[in-house]
């Protein structure tokens, strides 16, 4: 009896094993071919956006050290901020590699297709301080290497504006809760944020550059005034507050439970339904187990998706 319980626990154990190894796999590779799915599509629908093939061009082309605009640091005018989750532009950094479609709003949903752009602040390219997040591990990791931007290395914003060239200043760590890194600031500045360690949201790391060089598109989409007031109105009132909501920079989680644990009941329940049937009908349990598992797998990753909002950004 003893040997019987003790064998069922080791099943257990190792069943649990392989799920928590599936789940890291899941966490690293599969929501990075999401994402990468995700930025293929939003790139074509910002290049469509473009009014001129010199836009198109500048939007599908990656950016180097030797093609970049060189000339004084104009500002884009200010235009209607994009509805949460349409494309905003793109950021390329040279020296780490990155080249993404960054989306509007700082959510879950938004973050999994890129780098997201903080609501509130201005957009890319025109006065203040543009605020950008990432994800660190998953979902494309855009900022893993974050850390390795060093004072001088170009960011480079593409908009259907212009071309925006920013040259990074500090790189400093801080709370979660400092949204006042967001506050804004005289001048064109462009504020990177990521959680901080890796696979942790203990703290934010975070990238500030100027504005030093630009190049405005003589065919760039007419201007269209954000109602009710200018960027700087909107979210300077509060005397250095961050734009956001919460005052709590992007890195949180806000998944929802209730999901997690649905989907987590159905898969439960659906792997008695295939042990029980597989003891019942011994002649066919391979049969029955084969199909199982590959329906166990299906249910695993909508489990896995609805687990992966309730971590923290960073993983």
């Amino acid at each position: 009896m003893l040997l019987r319980v003790l064998g069922v626990i080791g099943r257990v154990l190792i069943g649990a094993g392989i799920v928590l190894l599936l789940f890291v796999a899941y966490l690293i590779w599969g929501t990075s071919l999401q994402q990468a799915h995700t930025q293929n599509v939003l790139r074509n629908t910002l290049v469509h956006k473009a009014q001129s093939k010199v836009v198109a061009n500048a939007l599908s082309q990656a950016a180097t050290l030797d093609k970049l605009p060189t000339g004084p640091p104009v500002v884009a005018p200010t235009t209607a901020a994009p509805p949460e989750g349409s494309p905003v532009g793109e950021i390329r950094i040279p020296v780490i590699g990155i080249d993404q479609v960054i989306v509007a709003g700082t959510q879950t949903q938004d973050l999994r297709q890129g780098p997201g752009h903080y609501t509130g602040t201005p957009l890319p390219g025109q006065a203040g301080n543009v605020g950008v997040a990432g994800h660190r591990t998953t979902y494309g990791h855009p900022f893993y290497n974050l850390n390795e931007v060093k004072a001088g290395d170009p960011i480079v914003l593409t908009t259907v504006q212009g071309v925006f060239v920013y040259d990074a200043t500090t790189s400093d760590v801080v709370s979660p809760s400092d949204g006042s890194i967001l506050a804004d600031t005289p001048g064109a500045w462009v504020t990177l944020t990521t959680c901080n360690p890796r696979f942790s949201a203990s703290s934010r790391l975070v990238v500030k550059a100027k504005l030093v060089h630009s190049e405005l598109f003589a065919n760039a989409p007419a201007p269209k005034p954000t109602p009710g007031a200018t960027h700087h109105d909107t979210h300077a009132k509060g005397k250095g507050a961050a734009p956001t909501s919460s005052g709590a920079l992007a890195g949180n989680s806000n998944g929802q439970l209730l999901d997690a644990v649905l989907w987590g009941l159905a898969l439960a329940a659906f792997g008695t339904v295939v042990l029980l049937g597989a003891h019942r009908y011994r002649r066919r349990r391979w049969f029955i187990r084969g199909g199982g598992v590959l329906v166990s797998l299906v249910l695993l990753y909508f489990f896995f998706a609805a687990i992966a909002p309730l971590l923290p950004a960073s993983m």
